[in-house]
């Protein structure tokens, strides 16, 4: 019963419960049946869609070879070049087989690493083209070379950098000497020439390649020039000749791309550079404004883009396997845009909008403006390229200063020095760091500027740049600290290969072998930024009678025309002078009491530390547009130029004398005049401008002046005759000289030319080449100046003993023109230099500049004569031929109540060490004060009479000299 009651309590049937027959076993094997059949089916269907799919991309006309070149390609493309370690290389790509081994022992050894500050004492070797090891040398290392085959010298503690890289240079396509029809610089064929390559006009023959070598650069950025918005493709070189002399031998890294448009995609990536020009430069060329230019880039780049996106798309479908698909496509590419392509690929060294990075902003003189606004850039914040102190030739850069450079690094901005070559002669590149160096950028970045930074920049920071382990064996030795001022390689290495021939080593001071010391402008950089690149420049009067200046070192003065040292204090700094009304009062030499001339006077005082520094007779330029022109291209700024009787039609107004004088048309407080001043520079002679025979009348004004009006502005209204005789101008030389022949012999009219002819007036002739000097020597007429003058070297003794003087503009040589082609290089490529050669046969010499810039370092230009000329030139002499020398050649005197003196701060004026702190004369009644030494001054109270303590010395009388040894 209980059985009966639990069954039909069940939810069950009673049937389910039951034992399963055979016939329900059946019913689950149909169904297993049914389910096997479908999968085949399903497999089957799969197999024939498979086979379907494989014939269709069988029957597909890309085939299985064409696949594979297509995947690599797109692969490439995306791909990114990234150098490759030089650690592991045991060999140069520019290796020149046989080239012995070098070991360089005993060096101080500057490698670019650490930021720059790196420095090692000890070895480097340089090995199959590269740096094989450096610092302590295991003998092991030497012994696997063959004794015959490695040179060793012994540097004795020589300076050794990397081989100096310019990352912004036209070496090679304007090429020295400049010829007309050989320029390669600039294309007018349009704004945008992406498809140009500088390559395609480098000249294997550049006379500058070995200067630039003696320089110490051994890479160089070749790019086309700035006259088209897109110039087009740049190309890195070594500078050295290679056995095969072509333009290809020259390239580092050269792109696969170089020789077509086709290469096998499995080779490395290589950078890509190219040159992109905004502002003046192009739309001075094409007549276009700035809106044109960014026009003209949209465009171009809105091209490149729609081809980018075309191909991007192609291999997106290519990267699917869609073969089928793709065989309706066609790759998109073309040879004109096909450069652009890969800068928006990111291929390509050169904003936002089209976001490709940028590797650096070359020229860039207000850059030090907007230092957040670069680091705003897409990829970061690109290097800045910048000169040291080129500025204000054209609008765009005028508010450039030389303290753009140390305020961009304070700004964490990586900093290049260039030359934009010629612009700058790139055999003085790393004078662009030294002097960026004096004006603040510490020394570790101003060394890196002309060496790791650029070469960073250029994506070769891989090989060149440093000495590395496996890096490129380039490297240059110093005679001295490379940023002191004149350094000059005694020996360049490029791939492994020595460069300079019996080189010339001149004589530096020890000193020279330190870190220069550096004045302090820290307040001139803050104004800089304060007043947007526009600083107030001109010098304040002293507000105080006297000055007394204390820790001299020295104090030169002017006895007739010849400078006499008043003091040398070689050991001593605690001679003191005292100025009183622009007069020097007092000089005291004892070392036990500074201050024992400040009894002399009564009255607020003020004590100057000169901290060894030097007084000495203000310096003199000549030859630049200094107050003549303020902004060289902007011709509302100048005064223009003059007309030439022989090209122009001269208005009959103008009577029969067309000459005109500069003094009419001078430009005071411009900011290279002030500058000048600012630099020690009191006095200026300029011809009127332009380029002309027939020149005009000189005139010598002081540079600290307000206006024509203020006394002592106007020095002499009138120093001498100018003319300027050379090929390449309008007409003949021998028309130019027919012409100043008659005007000097058959001058039927009174002219400017008439007053030459009976003594009354210097002839300045303007002239470089020696021929033309030789023929205007047969003359036998009444030239007196050679002003150029770079062959004058060639006929030195003829010139002396025709009574010639001449005035070297620029002070170094560089073949720039035909005219200019034969010229004396000095060390280390020669033992002479003009200067040397035309003082060996007693010439008067003085030295000028050519761009207005320039007038504030004359200091320097005299200095590095003296420096390079291994002693034969002493220091009062280098220092006459910047200043006093002038008077002698153009026959004025100034007066001694005239004659400017320069203070100058923290050491010599023959070194990197001083700057100009305070300007006076009795004319002007006080002292000048340059802004930046006021924290420097301390005001004191005098209370004696100054007729208790005997005789005065005003300037230029101050009795014979304590000590007259001219030192070196």
């Amino acid at each position: 019963m209980e059985k009966e009651r639990l069954l039909s309590s069940s939810s069950l049937p009673i049937e389910d419960c039951k034992p399963k027959t055979k016939r329900d076993e059946n019913k689950w094997g149909d169904w297993l049946a049914v389910t096997a059949s479908i999968l085949i089916w399903l497999i089957i269907c799969l197999a024939i869609y498979s086979m379907v799919s494989s014939l269709e991309q069988f029957l597909a006309p890309v085939s299985k070879g064409e696949r594979k070149l297509i995947l690599q390609r797109c692969a490439s493309m995306r791909t990114l070049p990234t150098g490759f370690d030089a650690s592991k290389r045991t060999e140069s790509d520019r290796f020149d087989p046989g080239t012995n081994s070098t070991l360089l022992r005993n060096a101080k050894i500057w490698t670019g690493s650490l930021n720059g500050t790196e420095i090692i004492y000890g070895d480097v070797l340089l090995h199959n083209g590269i740096v094989k090891a450096l610092g302590y040398i295991p003998s092991k290392v030497l012994g696997s070379i063959k004794p015959d085959a490695l040179n060793v010298h012994d540097l004795q503690g020589a300076w050794v950098t990397p081989g100096l890289v310019d990352l912004h240079s036209h070496i090679g396509v304007g090429s020295a000497p400049d010829l007309k029809g050989a320029s390669d610089t600039n294309s007018h064929n349009g704004p945008i020439l992406s498809w140009l390559r500088s390559i395609d006009g480098l000249n294997t023959h550049d006379d500058s390649y070995r200067l630039s070598i003696a320089g110490g650069v051994t890479t160089a950025q070749v790019l086309p020039g700035s006259g088209n918005n897109i110039g087009g493709q740049s190309f890195v070189i070594k500078l050295r000749s290679t056995p095969e002399r072509s333009v290809i031998s020259k390239l580092v890294e050269p792109p696969p791309t170089l020789n077509g448009t086709e290469y096998a995609y499995t080779h490395p990536q290589k950078w890509r550079h190219m040159k992109h020009a905004c502002g003046e430069n192009p739309s001075r060329s094409y007549d276009a404004t700035r809106m044109d230019s960014i026009w003209a880039f949209r465009q171009a780049y809105n091209e490149a883009r729609i081809i980018k996106e075309s191909q991007d798309k192609y291999c997106e479908v290519a990267e699917k396997g869609d073969w089928k698909m793709l065989s309706d496509m066609k790759w998109s590419e073309s040879l004109q845009w096909e450069a652009l392509v890969d800068v928006l690929r990111g291929k390509v060294k050169i904003t936002n909008e089209f976001k490709f990075p940028v590797a650096s902003f070359h020229h860039a003189g207000s850059a030090y403006l907007v230092p957040d606004l670069l680091k705003k850039t897409y990829g970061g914040a690109p290097a800045i390229a910048l000169f040291s102190s080129n500025f204000r030739k054209k609008r765009e850069a005028y508010r450039g200063s030389e303290f753009g450079p140390r305020t961009l690094a304070d700004d964490g901005i990586r900093v290049v020095m260039k030359s934009d070559h010629f612009v700058i002669n790139s055999r003085y590149l790393l004078n662009e760091a030294a002097v960026a160096f004096y004006y603040g950028l510490p020394a570790n970045l101003a060394l890196s500027s002309v060496t790791t930074v650029p070469a960073e920049a250029a994506g070769l920071g891989h090989r060149v740049g440093r000495i590395r382990p496996g890096y490129d064996a380039d490297v240059v030795i110093w005679d001295s600290h490379p940023l002191s001022l004149g350094a000059t390689p005694t020996q360049v290495y490029i791939d492994g290969i020595p460069q300079l021939e019996n080189a010339v080593v001149s004589f530096k001071p020890p000193t020279f072998q330190d870190v220069p010391k550096t004045p302090n402008f820290d307040i001139e950089a803050s104004d800089a930024v304060r007043y947007e690149g526009l600083p107030p420049l001109m010098p304040k009067a002293a507000g105080v009678e006297n000055i007394l200046f204390v820790n001299v070192s020295q104090l030169w003065s002017v006895h007739g025309s010849d400078i006499v040292p008043q003091i040398v204090a070689s050991n001593s700094t605690s001679s003191s002078v005292l100025v009183h009304q622009g007069k020097i009062l007092c000089i005291s030499t004892d070392d036990t009491n500074p201050f024992a001339c400040a009894s002399r006077v009564k009255g607020d005082s003020r004590v100057v530390h000169l901290d060894g520094g030097m007084i000495a007779p203000a310096l003199t330029t000549f030859g630049t547009e200094v107050g003549v022109s303020e902004i060289r291209l902007e011709a509302s700024t100048n005064d223009g130029g003059v007309i030439d009787p022989l090209t122009d039609t001269v208005p009959s107004i103008l009577g029969d004398d067309p000459t005109v004088r500069a003094v009419d048309g001078l430009l005071f407080q411009g900011r290279n005049t002030l500058l000048a001043y600012r630099g020690g520079v009191t006095t200026a002679i300029v011809p009127p401008t332009g380029s002309a025979f027939w020149k005009g009348l000189s005139t010598a004004f002081n540079t600290g002046s307000t206006s024509s009006l203020q006394p002592g502005a106007i020095i002499k209204d009138v120093v001498a005759l100018h003319t300027e005789i050379g090929k390449g101008h309008r007409v003949s030389v021998s028309t130019e000289i027919a012409t100043l022949r008659k005007l000097l012999l058959e001058g039927d009219k009174e002219t400017a030319f008439t007053s030459v002819s009976k003594g009354e007036l210097p002839l300045v002739i303007h002239v470089h080449n020696a021929d033309i000097m030789a023929t205007l020597i047969r003359l036998k007429q009444e030239v007196e100046v050679f002003a150029g003058a770079t062959e004058a070297w060639m006929i030195a003794s003829d010139i002396a003993q025709a009574n010639i003087n001449v005035i070297l503009s620029p002070s170094k040589s560089f073949p720039e023109t035909w005219d200019r082609r034969r010229i004396l290089p000095g060390p280390p490529l020669s033992y002479d230099t003009p200067l040397t050669v035309l003082l060996d046969h007693n010439v008067t010499v003085a030295i000028g500049v050519e761009n207005g810039y320039e007038a504030r370092h004359t200091r320097f230009d005299m200095a590095w004569a003296a420096l390079e000329s291994n002693d034969r030139i002493d220091r009062v002499d280098a220092y006459a031929i910047a200043s006093t020398n002038f008077e002698k050649i153009f026959g004025f005197t100034i007066s001694p109540e005239n004659r400017e003196y320069v203070a100058w701060k923290g050491g010599d004026v023959f070194d990197m060490s001083s700057k100009a702190v305070a300007i006076f004369s009795s004319s002007r009644g006080s002292s000048i004060i340059i802004k930046s030494i006021y924290d420097d001054m301390t005001a004191v109270t005098m209370h004696a009479r100054v007729d208790q303590f005997g005789e005065l010395f005003p300037i230029g009388v101050m009795g014979p000299p304590h000590q007259t040894a001219r030192t070196a």
